[in-house]
C-alpha cells in the first residue's frame, strides 16, 4: 500500500513539473545590434613600393635577433617582400621547428593583406560568426608576431615572428620593424 502511494505521488510530481515550467515566461531574446557604419575608405589601404633589399632584411633580422637574445627567447625569424616572397629568414638555436613555417606564415600574411597578422587572431578570437572565414587564410598565420614593414609611407615588406607567446613573438617582431624602417 506504501508502494503504491509512492508510485502515485512520483507519477503526480512528474505530471506536475512540465506544468510548472511551462508557466514560465520564457526568457527576453537580446535586442538586435545595429549594423556597424560602413566606413568611407578602405581600411589599410597602404600604397606599394620598391620591395625590401637584402641589406634592410638582414639589419630586421639581427635587431629582432638581439631583442630575443636579451630576454632568452628562442625564436624563428622571417622577412618578406610585398608579394609574401622570402628575402631572408634565421632560426635561432634551440627553436623549436614548429616556428619556422608560423614565422613565414605571419610574414606573408602582414605583406600580403597590410596589417598586422595580430587583427585576423583578434578577428577570429572576437567570436563573430563572420569571423570564422578567416580561418581559410591560406598559408598564413592569424597570430600576433607578422607587422607589415612600411617606409615612406609605403609596404615594401613585412617581418614574422615564432617561437614564444603571442606578445612575445610581436616585441621581437616591433624591434625587427623599427629597425627595418629606421633611415
Amino acid at each position: 500500500m506504501i508502494t503504491k502511494y509512492i508510485a502515485l505521488a512520483t507519477l503526480a510530481a512528474a505530471l506536475a513539473g512540465p506544468a510548472a515550467f511551462a508557466q514560465a515566461p520564457a526568457p527576453a531574446a537580446p535586442p538586435a545590434a545595429a549594423p556597424a557604419p560602413i566606413p568611407e575608405n578602405m581600411p589599410f589601404d597602404i600604397p606599394y613600393g620598391m620591395n625590401i633589399g637584402l641589406d634592410q632584411a638582414h639589419k630586421a633580422l639581427t635587431a629582432a635577433a638581439a631583442e630575443a637574445k636579451k630576454h632568452n627567447w628562442k625564436m624563428s625569424l622571417t622577412v618578406v617582400d610585398t608579394a609574401g616572397n622570402l628575402v631572408a629568414h634565421a632560426t635561432m638555436d634551440g627553436t623549436q621547428y614548429g616556428s619556422i613555417a608560423i614565422s613565414q606564415g605571419k610574414a606573408r600574411t602582414a605583406a600580403l593583406f597590410r596589417r598586422p597578422s595580430k587583427v585576423f587572431a583578434d578577428g577570429i578570437n572576437g567570436g563573430s560568426p563572420a569571423t570564422l572565414s578567416l580561418l581559410a587564410l591560406n598559408q598564413g598565420a592569424a597570430s600576433e608576431g607578422g607587422l607589415p614593414i612600411i617606409v615612406d609611407g609605403k609596404l615594401i615588406g613585412a617581418i614574422g615572428v615564432s617561437g614564444g607567446t603571442a606578445p612575445q613573438d610581436g616585441v621581437v617582431a616591433k624591434a625587427g620593424l623599427d629597425a627595418a624602417s629606421a633611415k
